[in-house]
């Protein structure tokens, strides 16, 4: 196989490579937010450059001889990415010394990924064509209460379950808000001797998460079964070599990623004021 992240040719050794690796995985695993609720496509291969977006209902057509989906609608796979810089003297100093080489910029540049997959996931990128989960067309729209006062959190998730169950989006509900309204659901309910988060978490099945791209009081319910959504991954996240610049070593943590949101109708995004 080609070696198309350039690390054969590198001048790094294979434990760099290898701490490079752990470092960005188990930084991926902690941030990253949209992946621990969505079904993932894939991985695909770097070579897929294009996907389908529609839904799983479809129509084909046949013309004079040809047969096409009039319907059907395919974007671009995006490449995101983040790059950072090991400076050789950090390296050369490490090895001298027998000490683990400081990789901060490593996962610096991995938080700053991770933000950027999630900001993709939740608005999308207008200029590239990509809905988001909170930006897509024909979401379904919800007034939010106030979520520090009484049981009114719990009573719009009630409601916001409803609203999906009537549009036929059945399966497994998961919650996602800013991290302003995930602390208002931390106080007592009155009465119950339970935090309002964990009468939530006890219908959602503990599906409840914050994510930090998120901005103030903002807060989607999704039904977010595989029919419905999923994240179609091509190359998934890896560490490339790009060059070596007046000694120092350029790298670049990349993956080629789409959100797909079959059935816009399977979201629920909470609006403030009622």
């Amino acid at each position: 196989m080609e070696d198309y992240l350039g690390r054969a040719a590198s001048p790094l050794p294979i434990e760099i490579w290898r701490r490079l690796d752990e470092t960005v995985v188990e930084t991926a695993k902690e941030f990253l937010t949209a992946r621990r609720f969505l079904p993932l496509h894939g991985p695909l291969g770097p070579g897929v450059q294009v996907a389908p977006t529609d839904g799983p209902v479809r129509e084909e057509k046949t013309e004079n001889g040809f047969t096409f989906s009039p319907k059907r609608t395919f974007v671009e796979v995006p490449q995101l990415s983040e790059d950072f810089w090991l400076l050789w003297r950090d390296i050369e100093v490490a090895e001298r010394e027998g000490q683990p080489l400081d990789l901060a910029p490593a996962l610096v540049a991995a938080q700053a990924f991770c933000r950027r997959e999630d900001h993709m996931v939740f608005y999308g990128n207008k200029s590239l064509g990509i809905d988001g989960l909170l930006s897509a067309r024909g979401v379904n729209t919800l007034k939010r209460g106030d979520w520090g006062n009484g049981e009114e959190a719990f009573m719009d998730i009630v409601s916001g379950i409803s609203a999906l169950q009537q549009k036929g989006r059945m399966g497994r509900h998961t919650l996602v808000v800013s991290p302003d309204l995930f602390v208002q659901l931390h106080r007592i309910q009155p009465g119950t001797g339970l935090m309002e988060i964990e009468r939530i978490q006890k219908l959602l099945d503990g599906r409840i998460f914050q994510a930090a791209v998120l901005q103030p009081g903002t807060a989607a319910l999704l039904c977010a079964q595989p029919q419905f959504m999923d994240l179609l991954v091509g190359q998934d996240i890896s560490v490339a070599y790009t060059e070596q610049v007046e000694l120092n070593h350029h790298l670049r943590i990349l993956e080629t990623a789409l959100p797909r949101i079959k059935y816009p109708d399977a979201v629920a995004v909470y609006q403030a004021g009622k």
